[in-house]
């Protein structure tokens, strides 16, 4: 039989008996792991309780790989013989560490039947509390010991105490050699400093005596060291006086010259405000005489629009006839096709500007976030400089004052000159002090002034992300409105065509909405346009007329909306290779066409698709 100690400690527990008030004692907890070779190799856990302070304390239990297995069924344990030891022993220990709290969560409670602890068998339950109930982790039967279990208990116990006593005199037997040594070592050693003592003494006499004659003499020499230092302090006083007040009246005859420059330079300023009154005056009535033409501009647009009301009614008239044609009904079928999946391409156009939008508003979000915490880092650099200039006060301030003690240091008695020693060390440390003020001072300087670097920067940063948000925004609203004037174009080209299939193409996309002959299209034949450069790209119609019949302008987008820039926002499905800066005309002239080997049928390129073609 070998036996393996585990666990061997006192653990607090509380007693609950029937019909007794519940107590706390601390209970000694052995665990053994006794394994047994002969006839057959087991392994048996024994849990051992006893009090130190009672020895007839005494529970048992055995617990064997058959017995646990029972418990393990009853309990829902889910651990196995092998680790259940060491699972009883965390539960003690935490059960350990709360004892000191007001509110322990894990407790060990040892409850009895009967009303005296000894006579009855006791459950020991591993609690733990919380605010909804207590959960009991484990509850393990003990049996109280026999006569025979107990005297074979205080048989070790007393063995055990011999033991210790045997150690324990061999240890006192130790300590008193060592002692005796130790005691007959110093005694020596006391006497023979003793002696040494006594030789000090004699010496120390001797150059005390000696001492104080030198001090003496070196009073007398330091008394008139004194004397000449304070005239020496005197005459630097009266010449540091002199050159202050010299500096004085040069500081004054600057600011006087300063003076004199802020005056011219406030004369001149004067007579530029009145300059720039008069100029405004100037301005002013240049825009009145914009307002008046402003007005002429808009009741010609109202004569415009009046004839424009008209045109729309002799369309309508015109739709009547076109509704008797219906041999076109297949080429109307095809182009609504060719409609809907342009509309999706344009949403999808639509989407991707807007995504980019939330994007650098986002951006912009995030950098208003740091310019604000930039602010407020400076305001603190601030604060902290200007608690370091009234330091910089405070030791002008002291210095003055030191100064002027320096004076009266004539009629000061021989404890001053000792003081004059420590008021050199303090002016030592505060120019010390000064100086790493100053550097301080630069430093913090630096910082503030990267800060307002970094400021600046994120500044700029958020005026180019507004700028390139509005030119996306006009860019946006300038082809909504160049499409719309195109339609309207498009309408009174109509009305001068006289074939009947241009017609009956029109008046079909007035009808059912912007078709691809009425968007803005571009010339895609780039092997064209490549060897011949006298041909010009455009925007083809769907009747081959270019210019506003009434007004004569042409139609199409300018040169500067269609240049790329290296800040702007490039929209999907725009091809970049159909422009060229050294190929597109300068001067306004007017756009080709193209149209198809079939009477009436168009063959053209979107501008926001360019490899999609319409029929």
């Amino acid at each position: 039989m070998a036996a393996e100690s585990l666990f061997s400690r006192s653990v607090p527990v509380q007693v609950k008996c029937q019909g007794c008030e519940d107590r706390r004692i601390n209970v000694r907890v052995r665990i053994e792991l006794q394994s047994t070779s002969n006839p057959v190799h087991k392994k048996d856990l024994i849990v051992q309780l006893t009090d130190d302070t009672d020895p007839f304390f005494l529970y048992n239990l055995v617990i064997s790989e058959e017995d646990f297995q029972s418990l393990k069924c009853q309990q829902g344990l889910l651990v196995d013989f092998s680790a259940f030891p060491q699972r009883f022993i965390d539960l003690l220990q935490q059960c350990i560490q709360e004892q000191n709290k007001d509110t322990p969560r894990f407790l060990l409670q040892l409850i009895s039947s009967a009303s005296v602890l000894d006579h009855a068998p006791a459950f020991l339950n591993v609690v733990e509390t919380n605010p909804f109930k207590h959960l009991t982790h484990l509850s393990l039967k003990f049996l109280p010991g026999n006569d025979a279990e107990i005297k074979k208990f205080l048989a070790i116990c007393l063995k055990c105490i011999k033991e210790e006593k045997s150690i324990l005199e061999q240890k006192l037997k130790k300590t008193e050699d060592d002692f005796t040594r130790q005691l007959s070592y110093t005694q020596q050693s006391l006497s023979e400093k003793s002696r040494e003592l006594d030789k000090l003494r004699t010496e120390w006499t001797s150059y005390t005596t000696s001492l104080t004659n030198k001090h003496s003499q070196e009073l007398t020499n330091e008394k008139e060291k004194a004397l000449q230092l304070q005239a020496q302090y005197q005459q630097q006083h009266e010449q540091q006086k002199k050159e202050l007040e010299s500096l004085h009246q040069r500081s004054i005859q600057q600011l006087q010259t300063r003076l004199s420059e802020l005056e011219i330079a406030n004369k001149d300023l004067t007579e530029r405000r009145y300059k720039g009154d008069s100029t405004i005056r100037e301005l002013k009535a240049k825009l009145s005489g914009i307002e008046d033409e402003c007005q002429r501009a808009k009741q010609e647009v109202l004569s415009l629009r009046r004839e424009n009301s008209t045109l729309d009614a002799e369309c309508h008239e015109k739709e009547k006839h076109i509704n008797q044609l219906q041999t076109r009904v297949a080429v109307l079928e095809q182009e609504i096709k060719d409609k809907e999946q342009l509309i999706v391409r344009t949403k999808e156009v639509l989407d991707a500007t807007q995504e980019q939008k939330a994007i650098l508003e986002e951006n912009t979000e995030k950098k208003q976030v740091h310019v604000g915490k930039l602010e407020a880092t400076i305001k603190s650099l601030s604060a902290e400089l200007l608690k370091a200039n009234e330091i910089i006060k405070k030791l002008q301030g002291d210095l003055k004052t030191l100064m002027n003690k320096l004076k009266l240091k004539n009629t000061v008695t021989i404890q001053q000159e000792k003081l004059l020693a420590e008021k050199e060390e303090k002016l030592q440390k505060e120019q010390r002090e000064l100086q790493e003020t100053v550097q301080s001072l630069q430093v913090k300087e630096q910082e503030v002034c990267k800060l307002q670097e970094q400021l600046e920067t994120t500044v700029q940063k958020l005026e180019e992300s507004k700028q390139l948000l509005k030119t996306n925004e006009n860019v946006i609203t300038w082809l909504n409105k160049q499409l719309n004037e195109i339609q309207m174009a498009r309408k009174q080209e109509t009305l001068g065509t006289s074939t009947i299939p241009s017609i009956h193409a029109n008046n079909v996309s007035n009808r059912t909405g912007p078709s691809p002959h009425s968007m803005v299209q571009f010339n895609m034949q780039l092997s064209k346009t490549n060897r011949c450069s006298d041909i010009q790209p455009g925007f083809s119609t769907a009747t081959g007329h270019s210019a506003n019949k009434e007004n004569g302008e042409n139609l199409g987008l300018q040169l500067k909306y269609l240049k790329k820039r290296e800040d702007s926002i490039p929209l999907r499905g725009l091809s970049q290779n159909t422009f060229n800066n050294s190929e597109y005309p300068k001067s306004s002239t007017s756009t080709k066409t193209l149209t198809s080997s079939k009477p009436g049928v168009l063959s053209t390129a979107s501008a926001y698709f360019p490899g999609l073609q319409t029929t």
